[in-house]
């Protein structure tokens, strides 16, 4: 099983202002939105808070807007837009799954709530600290 770092993701009440910061002060380039396909949000499934996408040429970094009802919304315990997290892309989520478990570590699996191409688990590392790791979905 191969894992690599993928993203960070911050979260804001105001997405384009953090965005602006970013490219503006930072130097970032944009992602565009067509490279995350999204899942489609209902009032009782998913997520559909403005979301821009910057990078380095390198990492990415996930702009999302701060949405604290996630976690009860899709019925998870743990909520990856309420204070952001870290990323990063397995390519075998049901090996890496089968580790958290041997560890006792708890998870939430969203499947492809958020992203129609990407099977997503989140965990707290000891500290609290929210962990996504990621497939790409074939």
């Amino acid at each position: 099983m191969k894992m690599k770092f993928h993203h960070i993701n911050y979260v804001s009440k105001n997405v384009d202002e953090l965005n602006n910061f970013y490219t503006k002060i930072m130097g970032l380039n944009t992602l565009p939105a067509q490279n995350f396909i999204r899942t489609g949000a209902t009032t009782e499934f998913g997520y559909d808070g403005t979301i821009k996408f910057v990078t380095d040429g390198q990492m990415q970094m996930h702009l999302a807007e701060k949405g604290l009802t996630i976690a009860a919304k899709n019925n998870r315990h743990i909520n990856p837009v309420e204070r952001g997290h870290i990323a990063f892309r397995t390519d075998n989520i049901d090996e890496f799954k089968d580790i958290l478990d041997r560890e006792g570590v708890l998870y939430a699996d969203y499947g492809t709530t958020f992203s129609q191409e990407w099977h997503q688990v989140f965990f707290y590392d000891p500290e609290g600290n929210v962990i996504e790791v990621h497939q790409v979905m074939k």
